[in-house]
C-alpha cells in the first residue's frame, strides 16, 4: 500500500516536470514532416503514462515531432493483451514496428527505442 503511494506521488511529480520542460520539435518543411508522418504510421508506443522510461521515449518522439500512435497499457485491457501476446512480457516502453514485409518487430528497452528512432528520423 505504501509503495503504491509512494509510486503515485512520484508519477505525478515525474509527469508536472514533463509538462513543465517539454522539449520543443523538430522544424520541418511540410513536405518533409508529411514524409516522416508517412513512414511512422507503422510505429506503435506501448507505454504507461508516469514511467519514467516511457517518459523519455515521449519526451524524444516529441523532441523528434513524430506522430506516432501511443497505447497506455495500463488503462486499456486490450493494449495490455496485444503487448503481452504480441511482445512477450509486460513491459514498458516497447514499440512496435510493422515492417513493410509484413513482420512485426518489437523493441523494448528507452535507449534502444530512442535510438532507433535517431536512426532512422533525426536526419529528415
Amino acid at each position: 500500500m505504501l509503495m503504491k503511494i509512494i509510486r503515485t506521488i512520484l508519477g505525478k511529480i515525474i509527469l508536472f516536470f514533463d509538462y513543465l520542460f517539454a522539449p520543443k520539435g523538430t522544424k520541418r518543411s511540410p513536405e518533409a514532416q508529411t514524409q516522416v508522418d508517412k513512414q511512422t504510421e507503422n510505429l506503435i508506443l506501448y507505454h504507461f503514462e508516469a514511467c519514467p522510461f516511457c517518459v523519455k521515449v515521449r519526451r524524444h518522439i516529441k523532441k523528434l515531432s513524430l506522430k506516432i500512435e501511443m497505447r497506455d497499457v495500463l488503462k486499456n485491457e486490450t493494449y495490455k493483451t496485444e503487448l503481452v501476446v504480441g511482445g512477450g512480457e509486460m513491459q514498458a516502453p516497447c514499440l512496435r514496428i510493422s515492417h513493410q514485409d509484413g513482420k512485426v518487430e518489437w523493441m523494448y528497452e528507452s535507449s534502444d527505442i530512442n535510438a532507433y528512432l535517431d536512426q532512422k528520423f533525426s536526419k529528415i
